[in-house]
């Protein structure tokens, strides 16, 4: 199995260097055509050194950057060539393609930026980071109870716009010497408000289930995905009940490593189209699209892994269910939210139609939802977070103008030459 992996990981990688390659060369051939922000106009850069394979981490900042960008013009910062030709297709803001580090100092010398948002831990930030006049501000992709949510690399920034009181204990009990009362900002999230793509059904009073799996991971510790020990039958018996839809969105990974983990991916695609073809009225959903937005909205009960998912739903305050890991491995941390989650269990998935009865009917289950709710995102009114998000920004606005006014300095691009490696397929 190890050996396996590996090869499959030496594979995606040289596949991933040829995409590269010829991302790079289709932006040579288009470069002239790229729709770039007039010169003097930029506040706020949002960074993303990242290829196109994780280009989740920042689609789903697509629709609260949109919204800011009517206060703020906003810019997204590409590092890679396969994710600026992406962002080129989809991003709602304007996108600078800044491959070496000489084009970001262009960049930062043609715009004034007051803040830089990072969605991610990309070794590749410090290049960007470098620049002082400039706040630079960790909003991460998502909410969850991970090791990744208290790394110390949170000290890097100047603030950290998180998503309420479970984030703040966790950097808490984590970090050293960390002033969280200045550094971390509660801002709920703001992509709960902005709801993405189309609902491709009827609301003909089905139950609307989303499956939402994460994929197999790459090692023992982080083997949360459930498809190959819950789903086939998990989705077999909602679609048998006539009265549930469901709505499959795997992690885009699903079943990269694994052959039994993608066996089983495509068992439940299959069930899905047999299903629909059967009885047109079923109207089940396969979503391997990179909108994510309406799913977590529509969806009456939403099935997740332990998984940034988990927190995605919960900010929207309706029923979730969380599938139990069968490895004994797989570190699971119950002290928060994951100790009062209703789980479902591999052994259990056959009759997964009650629980989700049960979850919509039982009010003690509708009360532990709300507690969490408030404890990780706060106030979720429609448009509470947006207004919390750019009201982070209009003040991060208006103190760096100030210093700005009291300390007026060289121009930005001449606060240091390029790095030596400047090139990010090197």
């Amino acid at each position: 199995m190890a050996l396996t992996r590996d090869l499959a990981l030496a594979w995606s990688l040289a596949g991933r260097l040829v995409r590269s390659r010829r991302s790079r060369r289709t932006l040579d051939r288009t470069g002239p055509t790229r729709r770039l922000p007039a010169e003097g106009t930029i506040r706020v850069a949002v960074y993303f050194a990242d290829t196109s394979v994780n280009m989740y981490q920042i689609r789903q900042w697509y629709g609260p950057l949109a919204h800011l960008n009517e206060r703020y013009p906003v810019a997204i910062v590409a590092r890679s060539p396969g994710a600026m030709l992406q962002l080129l297709e989809e991003s709602p803001v304007p996108v600078v393609y800044a491959r070496q580090v000489a084009d970001l100092e262009a960049f930062v010398a043609a715009h004034p930026l007051a803040l830089t948002l990072y969605v991610n831990q990309n070794a590749k930030n410090f290049q960007m980071m470098r620049y002082g006049r400039m706040w630079h501000v960790f909003v991460n992709h998502g909410e969850s109870d991970k090791m990744y949510m208290t790394t110390n690399q949170f000290k890097a920034y100047d603030y950290a716009f998180v998503a309420g009181d479970a984030a703040l204990e966790r950097l808490s009990a984590k970090l050293w010497d960390y002033d969280l009362a200045k550094r971390a900002v509660p801002i709920g999230r703001p992509q709960a408000d902005h709801v993405a793509g189309v609902v491709p059904f009827d609301d003909d009073g089905k139950t609307v289930v989303l499956y939402a799996p994460t994929w197999e991971g790459d090692r023992a510790s982080a083997a949360y995905g459930s498809i190959a020990t819950h789903g086939v039958a998990l989705v077999d018996a909602l679609i048998a009940t006539g009265r549930h839809r469901v709505v499959y969105r795997p992690h885009p990974r699903s079943g990269v490593l694994d052959r039994e983990y993608r066996r089983a991916h495509e068992s439940i695609v299959k069930a899905i189209s047999d299903a629909n073809e059967a009885d047109e009225t079923a109207q089940h959903v396969y979503d391997s699209g990179s909108e994510l937005g309406w799913q977590l909205v529509v969806a009456d009960v939403a099935i997740t892994d332990i998984s940034a998912m988990v927190y995605d739903r919960l900010a929207t305050g309706r029923p979730l269910i969380v599938t139990r890991p069968v490895s004994s491995e797989a570190d699971v941390d119950e002290r928060g939210y994951l100790g009062d989650a209703e789980w479902l269990t591999a052994d259990g998935a056959g009759d997964v139609a009650d629980l989700v009865d049960r979850v919509q009917a039982d009010p003690e289950a509708r009360g532990r939802l709300d507690h969490w709710v408030h404890h990780h995102f706060g106030d979720t009114t429609p448009g509470s977070a947006t207004a919390r998000f750019e009201g982070a920004v209009e003040r991060l606005v208006d103190l760096r103008d100030d210093y700005a006014a009291a300390q007026p300095i060289m121009a930005e691009g001449s606060e240091g030459g390029p790095d030596e490696d400047d090139d990010l397929d090197r």
